[in-house]
């Protein structure tokens, strides 16, 4: 079993890794770097399932790979990558509150700025909803939000780079 996920617990590792750095250093920049990491999130979760599925073909299992094998160290990838983009995202903002307060009035202001676009979409009682549910978001949200934007494309992409790296033994 250990053989499997090997490749998983590397790239999955590295790919967390580099979710926190980019979230770190993307908070030098911008005073809320949610949305560019998300954005970032979505070109290292593909590289780094891709990376992990090919090392596993190549290296594990002596050039073949079947789906439910590729689903499976996919999804460990992408879940390592998740739980430690939350973990780093949320020590961050622990240790470093201002950047949550500043993360958390530019989703506010963003909210007010674009009241009537989104009134106008999804109703008064639904803005109202949320713009209640953004001043009462708490560290864990932020960092939450973020790994199941790591999470839902992980699926995605798992399921698309294992059919195109899929070759069973004959």
């Amino acid at each position: 079993m250990n053989r499997y996920f090997k490749s998983a617990y590397l790239f999955g590792v590295l790919g967390g890794l580099l979710g926190i750095i980019s979230f770190f250093t993307l908070s030098f920049f911008n005073e809320d770097p949610t949305t560019l990491n998300l954005i970032f999130g979505y070109v290292i979760v593909p590289i780094s399932i891709y990376l992990a599925l090919r090392y596993f073909k190549d290296y594990s299992n002596h050039g073949y790979i079947s789906f439910a094998e590729g689903m499976s160290v996919g999804f460990v990838a992408y879940m390592i990558i998740a739980i430690l983009s939350f973990i780093g995202i949320y020590l961050i903002l622990s240790f470093d509150s201002s950047l949550f307060e500043l993360i958390k009035s530019s989703k506010i202001d963003t909210l007010v700025t674009s009241k009537e676009t989104i009134v106008s979409q999804v109703g008064d009682n639904s803005y109202e909803a949320t713009l209640e549910s953004v001043k009462e978001m708490e560290i864990s949200d932020v960092a939450l939000n973020d790994a199941i934007w790591k999470i839902v494309p992980g699926l995605f992409f798992t399921i698309i780079i294992s059919i195109i790296l899929r070759k069973n033994p004959n």
